[in-house]
């Protein structure tokens, strides 16, 4: 079985800086894409930001030059690094992983979420 466990969210001041990871635990061959979303109360989950396996990198337009996404060396693992923060940044974030191949087939994953707070 697959699971993604993300760490890394808390409370900042606006201007501060967080770093998000999520890793994938189980018998994986490969993944295609790996992305942070998050939610904010009463608003739609929306895409922040996603990489693809050939290193390709997407960002919502709220969040360009402030946030990077990237890979880590196991592969497994994705970092959401969020710069210069604004309080509208408030929201619990999730971390998604696309097609992911594993023994158990072909499948999408969320991890579990962690809530970022930030403070005027």
């Amino acid at each position: 079985q697959v699971q993604l466990v993300e760490s890394g969210g808390g409370l900042v001041q606006a201007g501060g800086s967080l770093r998000l990871s999520c890793a994938a635990f189980g018998s994986i061959f490969s993944i295609n894409v790996m992305g942070w979303y998050r939610q904010a109360p009463g608003k739609q989950r929306e895409l922040v930001a996603a990489i693809t396996s050939g290193g390709s990198t997407n960002y919502v337009d709220s969040v360009k030059g402030r946030f990077t996404i990237s890979r880590g060396n196991a592969k497994n693992t994705v970092y959401l690094q969020m710069n210069s923060l604004k309080p509208e940044d408030t929201a619990v974030y999730y971390c998604n992983f696309l097609r992911v191949a594993s023994i158990k087939g072909v499948n999408d994953y969320w991890g579990q979420g962690t809530q970022v707070t930030v403070s005027s």
